[in-house]
């Protein structure tokens, strides 16, 4: 965590946020290229992120999204939130499709696989990801839909 890591999780539990999702996206791509990669707008809020890449299912292209994400022993948990949006993010679907993926944590690339946690195992570590972002709680009253959660692992 860092110093303006209270500022965000005030700022992420703000209703009209996932508004403003297009424009904070375009921000982070911009910073990011500027930087060569290395600055995010997640890292400037002193937030454990990485950037996932996967195989889009329909154009077979490589999609990259940075995601907040929880380190968890040798993996790590990511919420497919988009704040509380009605959509399920698409990176949820390609990531459903291929079952796995690339992610850049501390500016290395890292292979993975990705499980979508089951229910009993998925309220076990959604409390995990609460500690680190209490705004996940706020995401799931504003949606109906049920947020999945993946664990990413290196492959064995």
């Amino acid at each position: 965590m860092g110093l303006l890591t209270p500022l965000a999780i005030r700022i992420g539990a703000i209703s009209w946020m996932p508004r403003l999702l297009p424009q904070i996206v375009w921000t982070d791509r911009r910073l990011q290229r500027v930087t060569g990669g290395r600055v995010s707008v997640l890292d400037l809020a002193g937030l454990p992120n990485l950037t996932l890449t996967v195989v889009g299912r329909r154009s077979g292209l490589p999609r990259s999204t940075p995601l907040l994400c929880v380190p968890d022993g040798d993996g790590w948990l990511i919420a497919g939130s988009y704040f509380g949006g009605p959509d399920m993010p698409v990176w949820v679907h390609n990531l459903r499709a291929a079952g796995e993926a690339t992610i850049t944590w501390r500016r290395e690339q890292v292979p993975v696989t990705a499980r979508e946690l089951p229910d009993e195992e998925r309220a076990q570590k959604w409390q995990v990801m609460l500690r680190t972002w209490p705004n996940f709680a706020k995401y799931e009253e504003r949606t109906d839909r049920l947020i999945p959660v993946f664990r990413l692992t290196r492959p064995a």
